[in-house]
């Protein structure tokens, strides 16, 4: 933790539902089979920064983990005034007030993803001297075990560990949850349990739900997780001044995440941190974030005004930077959930009491044609002939097509008459770029399923890929598609 009034420096598609891992004979090798076992990318909602352990909400971790090699840093602090300060003794008992504090405390925080299933990295706590606590640094590391592709819950285990400050005289303290050094935090007292908060160990389960997708109102998804941990998680539950509403190493939060724009996610927070109830607000802009938190907003001023850093409702603020070498620009967009699409079945209408079909004037009876079949956008295959001049025959009486036109069209929407088109634009579908190839060609409907829609537009991918899609299929017109392909942004 930086603590700047201290003068220290930095002190501060159809997609194929996954399959979960099968249970191993021993935890060692089901976290193993977790690991290494290929699968398909999950398409969770992109998590916020948290202030001093990667990925998560505010102060908690979650299910989900950082893309593989994307990289994350991350400086955060908040505002701490105090007019008075409880003093400890060796027993853990208070012995009376010092003078106030007026500080703003932050942390910095470095965090990579590795092959989608697992999150690690490094945070700094304090840059001081051994007068003001010495250094402060930690290391820390989620599993993903599991991350549902669509809609579903995911489960994840890691851990935090963090050094104790230092004063150079002989006693053992102990990291806070805030991540500032503190005298009063020790490993021992002589009345009291002391606080072993160095090794954090947690398992953790986020469910993930797709909510309102189309309209006026923005793409937007929820989570929910709950968590239980030991070390910072629960530790130091008789020190009164440090334990006030701590909730036995559980932990628990919700967000909802908005999609603003196509490049632009806003998230809102509320958690339980297992003492501390934290809210704020999120945005992340093609990897670059800032954050606001109202953090311990449960806990109740005390008579003659707060006197304790960690119970004292307080503003921090955050920034973060996501790096992706992958991406054009190493920028990392922020993502939602995937929206899948229910394979759709049609039905025959019922037949019509009387059908009367007029032949145009002039128009004699076609017969002669090679059949073919044509996908149209619904994601049906019809039956057509083509005569050798080029003439499309529908109609038992084999008609050609132009001659019944404007009276009869193929259904469906088709992307031939778009601006965006027209002048060959790159299109954005679920986070990334699509750039589409040179010619257009047929294609066979019973080897796409609808996966989603670009501004009003069908969009289908294979029918046995998973996402994240790496290409798609745009219907031009009847019969005529383009292939998209990921990653040809410009």
């Amino acid at each position: 933790m930086i603590d700047a009034g201290a003068g220290t420096g930095f002190d501060a598609g159809v997609v194929r539902r996954a399959v979960a891992p099968r249970c191993a004979s021993a935890a060692l090798t089901a976290l193993g089979i977790a690991f290494l076992a290929a699968g398909a990318s999950a398409q969770t909602p992109t998590m916020p920064s948290t202030l001093r352990y990667g990925s998560g909400l505010i102060d908690i971790p979650v299910s989900s983990v950082l893309p593989h090699l994307t990289i994350t840093g991350t400086f955060s602090g908040f505002f701490s005034r105090l007019d008075r300060r409880v003093e400890i003794d060796p027993s853990g008992s208070p012995s009376g007030f010092g003078a106030g504090r007026d500080r703003f405390y932050s942390d910095g925080s470095v965090a990579i993803g590795l092959f989608d299933r697992a999150e690690a990295g490094v945070t700094l706590q304090s840059f001081a001297d051994a007068d003001a606590g010495g250094k402060m640094w930690g290391v820390f590391g989620r599993v993903r075990l599991w991350e549902p592709i669509d809609q579903g819950l995911g489960l994840a285990v890691g851990g935090r560990y963090v050094t104790s400050p230092s004063y150079n005289d002989g006693v053992a303290y102990a990291p806070g949850r805030l991540g500032f050094p503190d005298r009063r935090l020790r490993e021992r007292y002589t009345a009291l349990n002391g606080v072993k908060s160095n090794l954090s160990l947690y398992g953790v389960a986020t469910a993930y739900l797709r909510g309102y997708d189309g309209g006026p109102l923005p793409e937007n998804d929820m989570t929910f997780s709950l968590g239980y941990g030991g070390g910072s998680f629960s530790e130091g539950g008789e020190v009164d001044f440090y334990s006030s509403g701590h909730a036995n190493g559980w932990f628990m939060g919700t967000a909802f995440h908005i999609g603003m724009r196509e490049r632009t996610q806003l998230t809102l927070m509320a958690e339980h941190n297992g003492f501390d109830v934290n809210v704020g607000a999120h945005v992340d802009w093609d990897g670059l974030r800032v954050g606001a938190q109202y953090l311990a907003s449960n806990h109740q001023e005390p008579t003659g005004g707060h006197y304790s850093e960690f119970q004292q409702p307080k503003f921090g603020v955050l920034a973060s930077v996501a790096i992706c070498p992958s991406k054009k620009g190493f920028r990392c967009r922020p993502r939602m959930m995937a929206r899948i699409e229910p394979d759709t079945i049609f039905m025959r209408a019922p037949p019509p009491d009387t059908v009367i079909v007029r032949v145009p004037e002039g128009a004699a009876p076609v017969f002669e044609g090679r059949e073919v079949n044509i996908c149209l956008s619904t994601g049906q295959n019809i039956p057509l002939r083509v005569t050798s001049a080029g003439d499309t025959l529908v109609g038992r009486a084999g008609l050609p097509i132009r001659l019944l036109r404007p009276g009869l069209v193929f259904a469906g929407t088709y992307a031939g008459n778009a601006f965006w088109y027209q002048n060959d634009a790159v299109i954005t579908f679920e986070g990334d770029d699509f750039a589409r190839s040179p010619d257009t060609f047929p294609i066979d409907c019973d080897q796409i399923l609808r996966v989603g829609v670009y501004q009003g537009i069908p969009i289908f991918g294979v029918i046995s890929a998973r996402r994240p899609l790496d290409v798609l299929f745009v219907p031009v017109r009847p019969g005529a598609w383009h292939r998209y392909e990921r990653g040809g942004g410009r």
